[in-house]
Order: C-alpha cells, then sequence, then structure tokens
C-alpha cells in the first residue's frame, strides 16, 4: 500500500512550511470490504491485552482513510482478544493551501497533470472495494481547522475523536464535502456527540499550540501518511491490509 508523501529534510520544518509533492505510483487493484468503525476501549479488559495506536494522518490524504477502514475491520476481527486506545495525530500534506479552498478537481490536474485521471481511476476502485464511491466534487484546501476539531474530540473521548475523523473522510471524499468549512466540521462533530464544537472552532488559537506540538512530536519525523505506531514499538506506513495490522497487533502484544 502506499502513503501520501512528503521530501524529507535534514531539519523538520515546522507545519507551515511542509509542501505537498507527487503522490507515489499506485498498487494493484485491491479488493476490501466495508466494515463500521469499533470503538475504543480506555483500559485494558480483565485477560485482555492493551494496544495502543498513534496514527499520523491528513484529512485530505486518501489513503487515510483507506488505512483507517482496513484498521477498524483487523479490531472487528480481534477485539475478543485485545481492547485498544487509538488516538489520532496530525500531519499537514499542504499547510500552505488556502483556507478558503480550490476546486478538488482543478487541483489534481494542476498537480499531477495527465496522472490526475489515472490517480482518480485507482482511488475510484479502491473506494469501491471498500463499498464507498470516490467523489472528486467540491473544494480542497486548508485542514487545520480540521486536525483542531481532531484534537478537540479526543478530549471527549477517543472513541468520538475515531468517529470523528470517519465522518469527516466520508465527507470529503465521498460526499464532496469541504474540509475547511466550518458548517461541515460542526456537523460531522454534533453527529459522533462532540459538545461545543462551534464555540470551540470560532476563536482560532483554541488547539492551535496543542496540535501544532503533537505534530512536532508525533509526525515531524515521517515523510508520508498514514503512519501507524502500535504500543509504541511497531511501525506501519500506508493503507495496509487488515491481516497486516492483525499480525502487528500479535507482534505488539508480546
Amino acid at each position: 500500500m502506499k502513503v501520501f508523501s512528503l521530501s524529507p529534510s535534514p531539519s523538520f520544518p515546522s507545519p507551515l512550511s511542509i509542501h505537498f509533492l507527487s503522490l507515489p505510483k499506485l498498487p494493484t487493484p485491491t479488493s476490501f470490504r466495508y466494515t463500521k468503525s469499533m470503538a475504543q476501549s480506555e483500559g485494558s479488559s480483565p485477560g485482555k491485552k492493551l494496544i495502543q495506536i498513534d496514527i499520523s494522518s491528513d484529512t485530505v490524504c486518501p489513503w487515510c482513510f483507506v488505512g483507517k477502514r482496513n484498521l477498524d475491520k483487523a479490531i472487528a476481527s480481534s477485539k475478543d482478544q485485545f481492547d485498544f486506545e487509538i488516538r489520532w495525530r496530525p500531519f499537514f500534506l499542504n499547510p500552505s493551501a488556502p483556507k478558503e479552498g480550490v476546486s478538488k478537481a482543478e487541483f489534481y490536474k494542476n498537480k499531477f497533470g495527465p496522472r490526475s485521471e489515472q490517480i482518480k481511476a485507482r482511488m475510484t476502485e479502491i473506494f469501491r472495494g471498500l463499498g464507498l464511491e470516490y467523489d472528486m466534487s467540491g473544494l480542497t484546501g486548508n485542514t487545520l481547522d480540521s486536525h483542531r476539531l481532531i484534537y478537540f474530540a479526543g478530549k471527549q473521548g477517543l472513541d468520538k475523536q475515531h468517529n470523528l475523523v470517519e465522518e469527516l473522510c466520508l465527507g470529503y471524499f465521498t460526499q464532496g464535502k469541504y474540509i475547511g468549512d466550518q458548517e461541515f466540521l460542526v456537523e460531522s462533530a454534533k453527529k459522533v456527540g462532540v459538545e461545543g464544537a462551534a464555540e470551540f472552532l470560532q476563536d482560532p488559537n483554541n488547539g492551535l499550540n496543542e496540535v501544532n506540538e503533537e505534530f512536532r512530536k508525533y509526525s515531524a519525523h515521517i515523510s508520508g501518511v498514514p503512519y501507524f505506531v502500535i504500543n509504541g514499538k511497531q511501525q506501519l506506513s500506508g493503507g495496509q491490509l487488515p491481516e497486516v495490522f492483525l499480525r502487528t497487533f500479535q507482534a505488539a502484544a508480546v
């Protein structure tokens, strides 16, 4: 599976100086099945081992959504063995993107040229394997507010944070919603039970320091997303298959 990648630099800068580069060559078609996201535990149940997962991702990265869906499937098939704590960490593929947004289709066309149609066709195929329709309509742009909201949701519960990521990805990748639209962000938060989202997002400073600190701690050293750290010792990159996650759970639980 592929990641959305960035070229590394000797000393990784703050989020506001990362630049989005070309999408790597996409893999051969793989079929996945749709799985509802599972709630996470904030402690280990008797007889079960705890799996803690930190996920660096960006909300405009399609492979991050593919990876999430496959992770959810792995969780569903191993919930009798493990409890899970999942935390989403910020990454910025294009932090200089305009807040007002630009046409998603035009952005891809300008960025990738003739390859944009190939990319769209392949992602459409991948998403259909997940039971979803990949939608290139609407706008793309700055993701900072979405990361602030994901951080805020995490303060109200890891299950709410995980479910919020699902709602944001569904809206952006399958419904033509704009990831920088505060109305869409607040609507997604309400769907998963996050309270106070509108008030939180109104002040652009709310959560800003925390998001930047999480970026520096969890994501500044990596060059592509999604990136999974499992129990602090196993690392995976890209939209891995469910069986890869299952093997990694076993190894991390030792």
